[in-house]
């Protein structure tokens, strides 16, 4: 008896975990969950816990950014490096306000000027997210921008930022449009999430029914080449209905007419 209880026992559901990173049909061993199963989640949860304490360095990143996106130099698109008013990690965590405002120092480096998109790159809750996904998706995006006549603001990168931190800079560079690319709380599957949010005539005093958001952009969720393409349908559609938010709600049919335009 002994014996047939410690025997690990493989489910017969394995169908299920092809379909799913969720933590479903686990390996068992008599009536407890199987060793290896404990160490994954251990695992899983130890990564989460360092991408929330990771920090995005700027200087690095923005090295990054002009190596390999050549296409910011052929377009004289400029990187800024600012912060937010949380001055490191902690505070930033345990105050979220203070991730969605400008430090006064920052204030001063951006220069108003009339241009339809402002790009702002955070790390948020998770700093890998942005090191794995920011770069690729911005491949994808910004050539479609380009092509299509786009006037684009200074990427402006950020440290210890939150998504509303998006609207004091769209609104500081005198841009129609806001969109933020940042680094999503941490699932125990998902460490490296990135999402993106879109303001139509950005401001501080926005609020998150005020904005579109696209979740899970990352290898095994949303793929670059996927997030990209719809981006730019919903910054083509928010310029041209002049509104983002609950206004621009996918799959409605007064958007589904407007977008046979697009």
């Amino acid at each position: 008896m002994t014996n047939a209880m410690s025997r690990l026992i493989k489910t017969p559901r394995s169908s299920l975990r092809e379909l799913t990173p969720a933590r479903v049909s686990l390996h068992t061993t008599g009536d407890s969950i199987a060793t290896d199963e404990v160490l994954n989640f251990e695992l899983a949860h130890a990564q989460a816990r360092d991408a929330v304490h990771a920090v995005l360095h700027l200087p690095s990143f923005a090295q990054r950014l002009l190596a390999e996106l050549p296409i910011l130099g052929q377009a004289s698109i400029a990187v800024l490096q600012v912060r937010s008013n949380a001055s490191d990690r902690a505070a930033y965590l345990r105050q979220p306000n203070l991730g969605r405002t400008l430090h006064p120092d920052s204030v001063a480096l951006l220069r108003p000027a009339s241009c339809e998109l402002a790009i702002t790159i955070a790390d948020g809750l998770s700093a890998l997210a942005i090191e794995r996904n920011a770069i690729p998706v911005l491949a994808l995006l910004l050539p479609k921008l380009l092509a299509d006549a786009w006037t684009i603001a200074p990427i402006t990168l950020v440290q210890q930022g939150r998504v509303g931190i998006s609207d004091s800079i769209g609104s500081h560079l005198g841009a129609s449009l806001s969109v933020i690319l940042i680094g999503e709380r941490p699932g125990l599957s998902s460490p490296d999430s990135m999402g993106a949010y879109l303001t139509w005539s950005p401001h501080p005093d926005r609020t998150d029914a005020d904005r579109n958001c696209l979740s899970n952009i990352r290898s095994g969720g949303l793929s670059p080449e996927a997030a990209a393409d719809r981006l730019f349908w919903y910054l083509k559609l928010a310029r041209l209905m002049r509104q983002t938010g609950t206004s621009l709600k996918e799959g409605s049919p007064e958007l589904n007419l407007v977008a046979g335009t697009v």
